[in-house]
């Protein structure tokens, strides 16, 4: 959306608001994250598997397609973990949905990422995420919700 966009009563109109669901892939006490691609916005920072919300998709039926989609695995997609609603600076926002899986089949490869790894709860702090997920960091490395 253009700056100078306005709503029908001479405002400006809000940013737009996404609405994504991201996967917390556990093994053991590790957790799947992935970097971004240099040529995506925000690129090489680190981010949770998944996407956005598409029209007429459950939270849960959009995971199961973008963890297939981006690492060709069937997901078991489990209980919501949190929810996390973030304004950029730029403008725009993005309403996150943070789901569990322990399960999966399929071989898992990378086909949309810079990279993806295991990594330690308590080792995320180490890598540079998107600034929506550093809240999540933070909670996760303290044990505070897996």
């Amino acid at each position: 959306m253009d700056k100078g966009a306005h709503d029908g009563n001479g405002k400006p109109a809000a940013p737009a608001l996404r609405f994504v669901a991201a996967a917390l892939i556990m093994r053991g006490g590790e957790v799947l994250i992935c970097q971004r691609r240099p040529d995506q916005p925000m690129g090489m920072q680190w981010e949770f598997p998944g996407g956005k919300i598409e029209p007429g998709e459950s939270p849960q039926q959009a995971l199961k397609r973008e963890l297939q989609e981006e690492l060709g695995i069937e997901a078991t997609i489990g209980p919501l973990i949190t929810r996390i609603r973030h304004n950029y600076r730029h403008g725009g926002a993005v309403d996150l949905q943070f789901f569990a899986v322990r399960d999966f089949s399929g071989e898992m490869e990378n086909r949309v990422h810079a990279q993806v790894r295991w990594a330690r709860l308590e080792d995320l702090p180490e890598f540079d995420f998107l600034p929506a997920d550093r809240g999540l960091i933070r909670d996760l490395a303290s044990g505070k919700l897996l």
